[in-house]
């Protein structure tokens, strides 16, 4: 084997399909980055700009991508699991992990955070990552598609965060609930190679900095459990609400048309629009900066930034455009742990505001372990490690009181059933979050 000129044409392509997903993430968080910097250029030139800019933006890319970039809606990752589940054989599935579709997702991406859409670039990425994954392992001859979806899904996930090891938590926890032994290798090695180019492009940083978090003694055990609690309760909310807009309330409309999509789309862009405007702007795009600033306990931003940033990233994500649920989700949680803040007074606020982020994501996904392990990765205190896996498994038992079936899974199985629906397929697997679709 070690002599044999294929084994190593795949091997090589192969670390080039890592590589090239850890490159992708960083270029698209720059591209983001840019994005939101141009906005705020605009602001300043023109500041009831989202007035108009926001609703034509949303209307725009909603045509678009209906149109032309079908597949590329919403996070990119239940996409990814709905491949896994459909037949190589299908069009809805070769368009989703297309690289046409990818490359028309990230251009959206970019125009979008323009525009004001509250979306994140991590779910993107994932998606991004397993159509590269995906083309790299055809080239190199590798025929487990699944386990290339897996893996590049995982290296977009380490590369957009730079976390690898929630890389490898969220390729087995959230991607591959029918997770396979014999991919370990494969997930590892490209989540590996995705953190190496992500360490060179972007240096070896933490995406909310060093927090000062810290519980000091039982009284603040306290706020493991509101923080815990509520943050479930709302992520829940947040969920069940966003799988309705995306599963029923289409189909109570009688389905999407390009117009119907466009117009309502600019619907949910004004509405962003205006709630950007009445925050000064601090709604729109990822919610990287207020979040950060939260954490740090730099912010002096209001008590109901958290409650409009879930309107406004609820409103996105469920008007069919590009974008991901993850940085809006970790701004919105990190502004409800803000508004906590006051209630906890014996707590260290950057101590709230992290329990607030874990508490709220891990309702919102369902995926405890990622949630934990990502929020730890980005923060580098590994202090609060207790604390925040207990607040992330508490606001995922919470959640699934209010929603029962995780976010991406219970989309991503509406996908499927429209997809066999629309080509006569038959799937031999439907796992319980299968049935999600025909109850909600």
């Amino acid at each position: 084997m070690w002599l044999s000129a294929r084994h190593w044409r795949r091997q090589t392509v192969f670390f080039g399909g890592g590589l090239a997903v850890g490159s992708a993430a960083v270029v698209l968080a720059k591209g983001g980055d840019a994005a939101q910097w141009a906005l705020e250029r605009i602001l300043s030139w023109w500041p009831t700009a989202p007035l108009v800019m926001t609703p034509l933006g949303y209307a725009l890319a909603a045509y678009v991508t209906m149109r032309w970039f079908n597949g590329a809606q919403g996070s990119g990752i239940p996409q990814i699991i709905a491949a896994n589940e459909l037949p190589s054989t299908s069009k809805t599935r070769s368009d989703m992990v297309s690289m046409k579709v990818a490359i028309g997702k990230a251009f959206l991406l970019i125009f979008l955070l323009v525009c004001g859409a509250s979306i994140g670039r991590e779910g993107p990425s994932v998606q991004i990552g397993a159509a590269l994954m995906l083309v790299a392992g055809r080239l190199g001859g590798i025929r487990r598609e699944g386990a290339l979806l897996l893996a590049g899904g995982a290296a977009g996930v380490a590369g957009a965060f730079n976390t690898p090891l929630a890389g490898v938590i969220f390729a087995i926890e959230e991607l591959g609930r029918r997770y396979e032994q014999r991919t370990n290798g494969t997930v590892i090695l490209a989540v590996m190679l995705a953190g190496v180019a992500s360490v060179i492009l972007a240096g070896n940083y933490t995406y909310f900095g060093r927090s000062a978090a810290n519980l000091s003694g039982w009284p603040d055990v306290l706020a493991v459990l509101v923080c815990g609690v509520a943050g479930g309760a709302l992520g829940g909310l947040f969920s069940q609400l966003l799988v309705w807009g995306i599963v029923n309330f289409p189909r109570r409309w009688g389905g999407w048309t390009y117009r119907r999509m466009a117009f309502f789309a600019g619907a949910c862009g004004l509405v962003v629009g205006i709630i950007g405007l009445a925050t000064n702007g601090a709604t729109f795009g990822t919610g990287y900066a207020q979040a950060k600033d939260i954490i740090q306990v730099t912010s002096n931003l209001p008590w109901y930034f958290g409650p409009l940033k879930l309107i406004v990233t609820l409103l996105s994500s469920m008007c069919g455009i590009p974008g991901g649920l993850f940085a809006p989700s970790l701004s919105a949680g990190a502004g409800f742990g803000h508004a906590l803040e006051p209630f906890l007074p014996m707590v260290p606020p950057a101590t709230v505001a992290l329990l607030g982020v874990v508490g709220y994501f891990s309702g919102v996904v369902q995926s405890p372990l990622t949630a934990f392990v990502i929020v730890m990765e980005m923060t580098g205190d590994h202090n609060m490690m207790l604390p925040l896996m207990a607040t992330s498994l508490l606001g995922y038992a919470v959640s699934r009181m209010v929603c029962k079936y995780p976010i991406y899974h219970a989309i991503a199985h509406s996908m499927i059933w429209n997809a066999t629906r629309n080509e006569g397929l038959t799937i031999q697997h439907r796992g319980s979050a299968g049935e999600a679709s025909e109850e909600m």
